[in-house]
């Protein structure tokens, strides 16, 4: 098998609903394993992987777990029962060892270090860094790739920055646990730097950073550079993303005629004003401010603090709560609420979806607030494309370079002179090699 065919494969844990493994699918990776401890969002990555035609090499050889990634063991063990991976078995011919694995990615819960939250950081039950490092040794995979809020490279946590860097590509820093100085040997990585990138940057309409850092194996990394995705140029407003969902919306009453369809139309019209406005003359461009997904801790739905719902009336938008669906809104009378109110209409799950970058075929299983939560706790699936296509550029130029060097010399012809090593497959091929 040629370099530039060979399947790249990763493992991603926290994967929530999907957001980040859908940018990494069409980055080129396949999926050994997806793990997700909320039952909901997991359910929703079974869902879409058993019914994508796209999605055929997951569904055959990728395992979804619903569980604590604290208990996750991807490496059997003689001490602990059950670990090891199942469906990766029949693509690998058996069971995965520590160096097989080409990416590690997690989005680790956001909370502790969240502006929106208390910041606690290491001290939150709900760190799972430590956890991510333990992988990433037992793993030792070519590329680690790791998902937070920006809030992560805060002065305050530059010790526990630093901590990191360390455990993965050495040097000194204060173990968290202590806080004393030590020198970490690391495990054999190169920091490519964490980097802040904007999603509205990469055609998502919202303002939603996110610091992600990307550490390349030493061995694999080389004298390759990894180069960080640029902006693809041009802003994709609310008003363009949403336009025909919201008509599709109001067109079941507007249809009717009479004094609901008046006040349907009327309720369009006040939205589409709104928002095109907001993306003409907003300096941002008529984009949404950050989704929050909330916890389970915190009551229903709705799109965020009251800053973030002072934004959202900007674009015509009442963040005070979802929308039921037309289905659902029928048959629980809240189409007064959902879309008529003086607000202007909240948004549907699908919606939200949209704003957050998700295909439109991907669906969500759960309760209403369930969806909203795996939707607004989701990275922004293009943005996690285009990260995962700058690491698989260098991991299949690794490739290629480890082809070339390993390419075996051929005895020259008498008078011939032949380069000692061949520049690629067609070389190689047409060399006789």
């Amino acid at each position: 098998m040629a370099p530039k065919d060979r399947p790249l494969t990763s493992i991603e844990i926290c994967a929530g609903a999907g957001g980040q493994a859908i940018g990494l699918h069409q980055a080129g990776f396949k999926h050994l394993a997806l793990v997700e401890i909320d039952k909901h969002a997991a359910e929703t990555l079974e869902w879409n992987i058993k019914r994508r035609e796209s999605w055929s090499w997951e569904r055959e050889y990728c395992d979804v777990i619903s569980d604590d990634v604290n208990n996750f063991r991807p490496i059997p063990s003689d001490d602990i029962q059950d670990s090891g991976l199942d469906k990766p078995v029949k693509f690998l011919g058996r069971q995965l060892r520590r160096g097989d694995l080409d990416l590690l990615a997690g989005g680790v819960p956001c909370p502790p270090f969240s502006h929106a939250g208390k910041q606690l950081g290491k001290d939150d039950e709900r760190d799972l860094f430590p956890r991510m490092l333990e992988l990433v040794d037992e793993l030792h995979p070519k590329a680690v790739m790791i998902e937070n809020v920006r809030g992560i490279k805060d002065a305050k946590f530059v010790d526990y920055r630093t901590y990191i860097e360390a455990r993965l590509a050495g040097g000194r820093a204060k173990r968290p646990e202590t806080g004393l100085e030590e020198d970490f040997a690391g495990l054999g990585y190169e920091i490519c730097e964490w980097e802040v990138l904007e999603a509205s940057d990469f055609g998502v309409p919202q303002l939603r950073p996110r610091a992600v850092l990307v550490a390349i194996r030493a061995d694999v990394l080389g004298d390759i550079k990894f180069v960080w995705p640029t902006p693809v140029g041009g802003v994709y407003s609310v008003f363009d993303a949403l336009e025909k969902s919201m008509e599709a919306r109001y067109e079941p009453y507007i249809s009717m005629g009479g004094k609901i369809g008046k006040i349907a139309s009327e309720s369009l019209s006040r939205w589409v004003r709104e928002a095109s406005r907001a993306a003409l003359e907003k300096k941002d461009g008529g984009i949404a401010p950050t989704l929050v997904g909330g916890s389970k801790k915190h009551g229903g739905a709705d799109l965020g603090p009251s800053r973030a719902k002072a934004a959202w009336e900007t674009l015509g938008v009442s963040g005070m709560g979802v929308a039921n669906n037309h289905e659902q809104g029928e048959k629980k009378k809240s189409q007064g609420r959902d879309l008529f109110g003086a607000g202007g209409p909240m948004l549907t799950v699908e919606q939200a979806a949209i704003i957050q970058g998700f295909p439109k075929e991907w669906e969500f299983t759960g309760g209403k607030t369930a969806q909203y939560r795996q939707v607004g706790n989701a990275f922004p699936p293009p943005v996690a494309a285009a990260v995962g296509k700058a690491i698989a550029d260098v991991l299949r130029a690794a490739d290629e370079r480890d082809a070339n060097t390993a390419a075996p010399r051929q005895k020259p012809l008498p008078g011939q002179v032949v380069p000692a090593f061949a520049d690629g497959a067609d070389d190689r091929q047409g060399a006789g090699v």
